[in-house]
């Protein structure tokens, strides 16, 4: 993946995102007014050693950087924190004490910063002030050469003993910014496993790969009109570009009769049938659409017509083809799906459907069948076995890759003609959206006065 699909990925999961960084800082937001405040007070010491003259400088500043470290040790020493532990007004033990002071040197100085953290502010400052008076006399005390005489290290306050004027824990801003950072990398880690785990079909890309046929038409989803749009909207826009090219393939061969089915049902396809045939019927074309859906017929209540007779009776001999023809606006006609038979498939591949394909080819200028989808059942494969070409319509982001496979397989399996897929219910908005014409396809607006 690059980056560019890195970036779609997080625009198709930025609520994960969001939602990853916010359950982050409601924790830190959590901790942080759980936490009991730790205060700190500070003090600097400086390290001398008297020196006879200006020779002795440099050696005198050597042995004392040499020794900070030893100092720091012993601020926790017993010589040092021992007398700290249980005095009045401390009441801690040695080891709390010991875990109250910190100590670093100043880099390339003699001096160190010592402090003593504590969860009460003058306690933290009591101690430290102490610690200060005890620290002063045991290295006064240790480097001294001989009883009574001056030590060879002079330990200065620089600075403090000081509190800072606020709590050192915890740190909001610290603990806010750490939450945020570890929201996006585990929604970004969710983003992308969810991405990876996601076998649905999202691009026009993919499912022509997917398909080894080309993708006519991204239809948009129209939540207003999901089975007869404007004629004015994208979605209908779309659906011209589909009849455009199987136009186009007519031209180079025979194409009148054309299958219209999808790999499992909730795809769209009744509506993309239909859409069709109106704009085959709107181009001045005789149009049949045919209802060859013998289980859960749907066209006859769509476009508001009779249903009890149709396809069915056709092909049980119980009606001749004219009688059941219903006629609905202007070329166009339905041939609804008729009573539910019990044997759908034997239906279908009968001789007599053969027959009723010859004679509505010769009847009408194009014919489109709304199949059953492929996987369920064999409905599908044997109508698009009859027709001179077929639409697989493959819906965006539901469908899988699994799906539209096996669908393939199918068609190829009875020889059938795959003009093309047909990828539905695009998303209007997000990273795999339909582009928007909307200003364009709404026609012309007023015109500028001229200058």
């Amino acid at each position: 993946m690059g980056l560019r699909e890195y970036l779609r990925v997080a625009r198709r999961n930025w609520w994960l995102l969001l939602t990853s960084v916010v359950l982050a800082l409601g924790v830190a937001l959590i901790v942080n007014l759980n936490t009991t405040p730790v205060y700190a007070a500070r003090v600097t010491f400086f390290f001398s050693t008297p020196i006879a003259g200006a020779s002795d400088l440099y050696p005198a500043s050597m042995f004392n950087a040499s020794r900070l470290s030893t100092y720091a040790k012993l601020l926790t020493s017993d010589e040092v924190a021992t007398p700290l532990a249980g005095s009045p007004g401390i009441d801690l033990s040695l080891k709390d004490v010991r875990d109250a002071i910190s100590a670093k040197t100043v880099a390339d100085t003699v001096m160190m910063e010592v402090s003593v953290e504590d969860r009460d502010r003058n306690r933290a400052m009591l101690l430290l002030t102490r610690l200060t008076r005890r620290f002063d006399t045991a290295v006064e005390d240790l480097e001294r050469p001989k009883a009574g005489e001056p030590s060879t290290v002079k330990v200065t306050v620089v600075s403090g003993p000081a509190l800072d004027d606020g709590p050192v824990s915890p740190d909001w801003a610290n603990n806010f910014a750490l939450a945020a950072v570890a929201g996006m990398v585990t929604g970004a880690i969710g983003a992308v496993g969810r991405e990876a785990a996601d076998h649905t079909v999202r691009t026009a890309d993919a499912l022509q790969v997917l398909a080894s046929a080309p993708v006519l038409a991204r239809v948009p989803l129209d939540r207003g009109h999901p089975f007869v749009s404007p004629s004015a909207s994208a979605r209908t826009e779309a659906l011209r570009e589909v009849r455009t090219q199987v136009q186009c393939a007519a031209a180079a061969g025979s194409v009148k009769t054309l299958a219209v089915t999808s790999a499992v049902p909730g795809e769209g396809r009744s509506a993309t049938a239909c859409g069709l045939a109106l704009l085959f019927a709107e181009a001045g074309q005789r149009v049949l659409v045919v209802d060859a859906e013998l289980r859960h017929p749907r066209l006859a209540a769509l476009l508001g017509r009779e249903d009890s007779a149709g396809l069915s009776t056709v092909l049980d001999g119980t009606a001749a083809l004219e009688q059941v023809l219903q006629p609905w606006g202007a070329g166009l006609w339905l041939l609804a799906s008729g009573r539910t038979p019990p044997n759908p498939s034997e239906l279908l591949s009968s001789p007599r459907m053969t027959e009723l394909v010859d004679a509505v080819r010769k009847k009408f200028d194009v014919v489109i069948f709304d199949c059953p989808p492929l996987l369920p059942v064999t409905d599908a494969a044997v109508v698009a076995a009859r027709a001179d070409g077929t639409l697989l319509v493959v819906r965006a982001r539901r469908t899988t890759s699994a799906q539209v496979t096996a669908a393939v397989r199918a068609l190829h399996a009875v020889n059938a003609t795959l003009l093309g897929c047909v990828l539905n219910m695009v998303a209007r908005k997000g990273p795999d959206a339909v582009p928007r014409y909307d200003s364009y396809l709404g026609g012309p607006g007023p015109r500028a006065a001229a200058a």
